[in-house]
């Protein structure tokens, strides 16, 4: 059980009161307080926020350095005119194989001499690197039919060395960027990550943390064509199916710009005919025109990521450019296969994470008045650098705390790491420099490298600090409840009126609401093991007036309510007990029939 946090006060029953003092719902007042929650007060605010217009996505919007952008132009026209080779050095995630993909084919789109490049997460490591650089210009790149590009970089037509674009990656890359000028390559960073005190000496530099690294590369993309570099046979829109893609796998705030992206790019990926996509679509079972933000961030997403994770992330970006439909379906049942491995692995290292935890002092912690762990600390020589981000996302999941989860190498090892809300886990582990090798990435998710030998002093330090800057209030699980809603308001209409207020996602959830002294009516375990509980719910007797400026709304007697993972607290349930539930409304369909149920979060009895 958690603690619940509703964030409005307000009572249905206040929503425009008659004179006889019975109930008039307005839906417009419920979704009206639904926004505020959201932060989203002003008529501008929520006119932009339920009407989104990619025309507000600007430069300035997004806090971007015009002149900085203006210089990144200027170089890439400077390249395409001097037939320069011009390489999109990417990276193995969702986020970035989506970017490399936009930028890639925008400029060939340009006639820019260009490939793209994404580094293998073991040989050469995340980002930006003086090893990635010196293969680049070793002509260890390869296209996406894998024949070997000779002068990748260095171009024998003219005395220039040219010009690398980072995506999704860079702004944290001092001495690769350095390497790079020694070696009169020009490199331009488009990043979103979370900039350390001195920037790099690139060309440019284009930034914003306000979107994903797919966000950045297309904004770049979009200001190209501003400066009448005509992109064949293209629009605004081309490519947003793909920033939507890395928008949510990337677990950026569904609000403002990145809403904006989303919701529109939905709307491309139902009609898309990149047949990459559709392939992927097809090999996860998924009807096209259903896909939706769950299906991106849950099915979709991870299947792109998988194969940065245990292989090589180019064939993710050959499957999103191919246009060949034969391809595609090879490619995606690749990917398929990959991330079915992918699974398994985790599944593993979490089990053995669980098992070392089990009886340590993390646990036990819990039990005691006095001091508690404030982090978990764990690794093994055994966790492979792909999944550790995974198991950090379980660990906090499962034990609520700040997680770091070490792949041990002889020399150097690899960590990644993952918050709870309230602490910000790059600037925590930032603190600690003078014991890593590099690092990077957001409040709630990053990565670094240290000296395997200097593991235990970072442990101390890290334990150290930690017990200073947690307190036990930011390791107590929250619910956050938008407000109480009477049972007996619950209906289709109300559930179909919310959904206009899609996509949800980061910092948009779905509204949360509850409900009190609900009756019990009948329960039973479902699922694996019982792992999930099932419950019949009736309502109390709610008197109501309906006008014609009104829904409609017709009193539910019974409704069917599903507790995700809460089997084991059935123990503490009986048929017939009274209790306050919080949920979300959800609709089953099925042969054309539409029925509303509960998603529970969390009940008390």
């Amino acid at each position: 059980m958690k603690k619940w946090n509703t964030l409005s006060k307000l009572k249905i029953q206040s929503f425009g009161k008659t004179q006889d003092k019975s109930t008039k719902f307005k839906i417009n007042d419920l979704i009206k307080v639904l926004l505020e929650n959201r932060g989203i007060k002003t008529k501008k605010q929520i006119q932009e926020f339920l009407n989104p217009k990619l025309e507000n996505i600007t430069a300035e919007s997004l806090g971007i350095d015009k002149k900085e952008l203006q210089k990144g132009v200027e170089r890439i026209k400077k390249a395409i005119d001097l037939k320069e080779k011009v390489v999109i050095f990417g990276d193995y995630d969702a986020d970035g194989v989506c970017a490399t993909a936009v930028l890639w084919e925008s400029l060939s789109s340009l006639g820019a001499d260009v490939m793209p490049y994404i580094p293998h997460r073991i040989d050469e490591g995340y980002g930006l690197s003086i090893k990635g650089i010196k293969n680049v210009i070793l002509n260890l790149f390869q296209d996406l039919s894998k024949k070997e590009i000779p002068n990748l970089v260095r171009n024998d037509r003219n005395d220039k060395g040219g010009l690398i674009i980072t995506v999704d990656n860079g702004i944290v890359a001092n001495e690769a960027v350095d390497f790079a000028n020694k070696e009169g390559i020009d490199v331009i960073i488009t990043d979103h990550h979370i900039p350390g005190k001195t920037l790099p000496k690139a060309f440019a530099i284009v930034h914003s943390t306000k979107v994903c690294g797919a966000g950045v590369a297309w904004v770049l993309a979009q200001e190209l064509k501003t400066k009448n570099l005509k992109l064949k046979e293209d629009n605004i829109e081309k490519h947003l199916e793909l920033v939507a893609i890395a928008t949510i796998a990337d677990l950026v705030p569904l609000k403002d710009a990145n809403r904006t992206l989303v919701k529109i790019g939905l709307e491309k990926i139902k009609t898309t005919k990149r047949v990459g996509l559709k392939a992927l679509f097809d090999e996860a079972r998924f009807e096209q025109s259903k896909i939706g933000v769950y299906e991106l961030g849950h099915v979709i997403a991870p299947r792109i990521n998988a194969m940065g994770r245990l292989d090589y992330a180019m064939d993710s970006l050959r499957l999103l450019c191919t246009k060949n439909s034969a391809r595609a379906k090879t490619l995606a049942e690749k990917l398929g296969t990959t991330n079915r491995e992918r699974q398994s692995l985790t599944e593993e290292t979490l089990n053995h994470a669980f098992s070392e935890i089990k009886n340590s002092s993390v646990r036990e912690a819990q039990d005691k008045k006095g001091k508690t762990q404030k982090i978990l600390f764990i690794g093994h020589e055994t966790y492979q650098q792909g999944v550790i981000g995974l198991v950090a996302g379980k660990l906090v999941e499962e034990y609520y705390r700040p997680s770091f989860v070490f792949s041990y190498g002889k020399i150097y090892s690899k960590a990644s790491a993952r918050s709870v809300k309230g602490f910000n886990i790059i600037e925590f582990i930032r603190k600690h420099s003078e014991f890593l090798v590099d690092c990077g990435g957001h409040p709630m998710a990053a990565g670094f490298t240290v000296e395997t030998a200097k593991i235990p002093l970072l442990r101390k330090s890290f334990e150290e600090m930690a017990e200073k800057l947690i307190n036990n209030t930011i390791l107590k699980r929250t619910l956050r409840v938008d407000m109480e809603l009477p049972f007996s308001f619950i209906d289709i209409e109300l559930h179909d009126e919310i959904q206009k207020l899609e996509p949800f996602g980061m910092g948009n959830p779905e509204p949360v609401f509850s409900s009190k002294n609900v009756a019990v009516e009948d329960m039973r375990l479902v699922g694996a093991d019982g792992k999930h509980l099932k419950l019949k719910l009736k309502a109390k007797s709610e008197k109501r007036k309906t006008e014609p400026t009104t829904y409609n709304l017709q009193p539910i007697t019974y409704l069917n309510g599903i507790c995700f993972g809460m089997g084991e607290r059935s123990k503490d349930l009986h048929v017939g007990d009274k209790i306050d539930i919080a949920y979300v409304l959800e609709v089953n369909e099925w042969n054309g029939n539409r029925k509303i149920e509960l998603k529970i979060k969390d009940f008390r009895v």
